[in-house]
């Protein structure tokens, strides 16, 4: 823990979900004062008790209750605080009645957030963007390497949650353009692949949902599906780095090692869990399986677009910039597993 950490206050928005509470644990761990943002003050017994198992937060750590879609309360959690890393926006684990069930929210909630830390004199803005906003609606066919020059197009994207994070970054960026000159606000977007690695309780979020259905055995095999996977705990460590780094402000960072199939991630888990009883699906299958199967869990319906399509991407910015070195996919992949039946989930 560090003590010179100790007079800095961060807000972590959306505090309950998956990166937010690696980022409240590292943050903690640094010996930072946290503040974290909950839809709903009930989750905060449960969050105490999972972050004491971890580190010894004292009075470091508060909560704020705030929605992406009011003004009510975000000015007491922003106000006093150095910066704010802005992980909240909606993941949903099945498709979304209407697109705008997503998009408003995310859109809104990042101008919301801006602009009271505009007003209220944070000094940088952590956003955490994804990947999604980067891919989308271009050739993945492994012709071309993406980085943080490449946008998703919006019109060509079918996902109502790779809209969302498309348009809520740019207009993130946007809102910066138009701040007046002696505004001392800088922005940082990440741009996270799948996120992986342990779970902290038994949410195990969205992104954990492709180990799980290996583990619990969902889909008779692999169908091909494929990934630019992330430790959890490097997205975190990310965040961290690109509050501080002074270089990182007014950039996009990629998050994310090399593209990974399905059935790799398959037969990470076999080897990892086989003695252990679990029987994890290998077998190769056609795209039309994941079709069919589509028809009957809504969470799998959320990937078919991803059929045969690959996620090449470079993260040399972020090892270059903010000295980032992500972890191995068997060791993200057999962590999650791990933790998800520590927790009983799978």
């Amino acid at each position: 823990m560090s003590a010179e950490n100790s007079d800095r206050t961060i807000l972590v928005t959306g505090a309950s979900g998956f990166i937010a509470m690696h980022c409240i644990l590292q943050l903690l761990q640094e010996g930072f004062r946290v503040r974290g943002t909950l839809r709903s003050p009930s989750r905060e017994t449960s969050l105490r008790a999972t972050f004491a198992k971890h580190v010894d937060a004292d009075d470091r750590l508060s909560f704020h209750t705030a929605n992406l879609m009011d003004d009510e309360g975000w000015a007491e959690a922003i106000d006093g605080c150095d910066a704010v890393l802005h992980v909240a926006s909606p993941l949903p684990r099945t498709p979304p009645k209407h697109e705008d069930d997503l998009i408003v929210p995310a859109r809104e909630g990042v101008l919301r957030v801006l602009r009271f830390s505009s007003r209220l004199g944070v000094r940088r803005v952590v956003m955490t963007s994804s990947v999604a906003a980067v891919l989308y609606g271009h050739e993945r066919d492994g012709s071309k390497v993406y980085d943080e020059s490449s946008w998703s197009i919006p019109e060509k994207t079918a996902g109502a949650y790779e809209k969302s994070k498309t348009l809520a970054e740019r207009a993130a960026w946007e809102f910066m353009e138009s701040l007046p000159d002696g505004n001392a606000l800088e922005l940082v977007a990440l741009n996270p692949g799948l996120v992986l690695g342990p779970i902290l309780d038994q949410d195990y979020g969205t992104s954990g949902e492709a180990v799980r259905k290996l583990m619990r055995r969902d889909l008779p095999g692999c169908p091909p599906i494929g990934y630019a996977p992330v430790d959890v705990r490097d997205v975190a460590d990310a965040h961290l780095r690109a509050m501080d780094v002074p270089e990182a402000a007014g950039q996009r960072f990629i998050l994310a090692i090399e593209h990974a199939w399905f059935g790799e991630i398959a037969d990470i888990l076999d080897e990892h869990l086989r003695e252990r009883g679990y029987r994890i699906p290998t077998r190769r299958l056609p795209g039309f399986v994941l079709r069919l199967a589509a028809l009957f869990d809504k969470t799998t319906r959320l990937v078919v677009p991803e059929i045969g399509l690959r996620m090449d991407i470079s993260n040399e910015r972020a090892k270059r910039v903010l000295g980032w070195q992500p972890r191995s996919l068997p060791t993200m992949v057999q962590d999650m597993a791990d933790s998800m039946i520590e927790f009983g989930v799978a």
